[in-house]
């Protein structure tokens, strides 16, 4: 009766774990912040990311800030996303990551319009990436100006990009219309049972 009722147990906090959008394996320590987050298949690739801009892009792990939060609104719709990795330089905003799982086409769309929203001025760099390959977009025209993870900018071209750079402000009317954008591709384009969105 006790193995009976202990299986039970354990068959429950699994069903329970995997409820959210995502099976939930256990805890990790974030590798930027230290934190103990849940581990997830889509979290590792996030570590993986994360990783990969400090050992191998030459950023500082005060330079990138995980899981930012950015706020978006589609008439009286309103939720709060969380934009995988944002990249400071001299106290700028000059990349963002975007990760998600597929298609990485699909995504660049919702990526640039997140680039004109998390700063009242266009960020310079979106990249998105499913963790085994990447597009690197310019933020300004859209344009993939290279693929591959290894063709992610290390710092100090991002430094030069970033220098040549105007940071031309976001005006509000289409602060307004890249929300609707990323609201659409975002959350009424996702899964309901997605825990990474906030619907306000």
């Amino acid at each position: 009766m006790t193995t009976h009722r202990s299986g039970l147990e354990r068959f429950n906090k699994a069903l329970k774990e995997t409820q959210g959008h995502h099976l939930v394996l256990g805890e990790l320590i974030d590798f930027v912040t230290g934190e103990t987050i849940p581990d997830t298949h889509d979290e590792r690739y996030r570590q993986q990311l994360a990783r990969l801009l400090v050992a191998h892009k030459g950023y500082f792990k005060n330079q990138i800030q995980p899981r930012f939060e950015l706020r978006v609104a589609a008439e009286n719709k309103q939720a709060i996303l969380k934009i995988d990795f944002v990249v400071h330089l001299s106290e700028r905003i000059c990349m963002i990551l975007k990760y998600g799982p597929g298609s990485l086409v699909t995504r660049h769309r919702p990526a640039l319009a997140a680039s004109r929203l998390v700063a009242p001025y266009q960020v310079p760099i979106a990249v998105v990436t499913n963790g085994e390959d990447a597009d690197i977009l310019e933020g300004a025209t859209g344009k993939i100006i290279s693929s591959g993870l290894e063709s992610i900018p290390v710092q100090a071209e991002l430094v030069q990009r970033a220098e040549k750079t105007d940071f031309d402000p976001i005006s509000p009317k289409q602060a307004e219309m890249e929300s609707r954008i990323l609201y659409a591709f975002e959350v009424d384009g996702s899964c309901p049972c997605d825990d990474t969105i906030c619907r306000l």
